[in-house]
């Protein structure tokens, strides 16, 4: 059985300053940066497959990230990751074809950090996503088997970034 790898993306710092509502919120500068930054680190992953939100910040978000290096042909955007509980995000990855062994989902809070603290093995790591998983929060979660078999307590936390650009 392949190793799996998930990586998990929480769009970056999103801008308060407009009349747009939530779905539609655009990044702040420093949003723009930070995801470029996550960018020049998700250009390290051979990327099968993106599994977005439809909101206009996370949309941002990915395009930032490809401006730092990331790179995905297959680019899933769907509004349910918007408003999903991490049971529905994981019922998502349970649908992935066994051919893709690694994949980026980019959402929100609450719901991906409940994911990560779940699907990972206790750890320090997992106790700091438990404890903030800011914006531009990053993590990559490794599992030995089947898309349609990961559950909780399965997969392993190896590694937990913030990414932040430079001004």
């Amino acid at each position: 059985m392949a190793t799996k790898t998930l990586i998990v993306l929480r769009h970056a710092k999103s801008s308060w300053q407009t009349v747009e509502p939530d779905l539609r919120r655009p990044l702040s500068e420093r949003g723009e940066r930070d995801a470029v930054a996550a960018g020049e680190i998700l250009a390290g992953y051979d990327l099968d497959v993106v599994l977005a939100s439809s909101a206009t910040r996370v949309q941002q978000t990915w395009a930032g990230a490809v401006t730092g290096g990331a790179s995905c042909a297959d680019i899933r955007t769907s509004e349910a990751i918007y408003h999903a509980w991490a049971s529905e995000l994981l019922a998502e990855l349970h649908d992935l074809d066994e051919a893709r062994h690694t994949a980026l989902l980019i959402g929100h809070q609450p719901t991906l950090s409940d994911l990560i603290v779940g699907l990972a093995k206790p750890s320090e790591l997992v106790d700091r996503v438990a404890a903030k998983f800011p914006t531009a929060g990053l993590a990559v979660l490794t599992y030995r088997g089947a898309w349609r078999t990961l559950a909780d307590g399965k997969a392993t936390l190896k590694r937990f970034e913030i990414p932040r650009g430079r001004a």
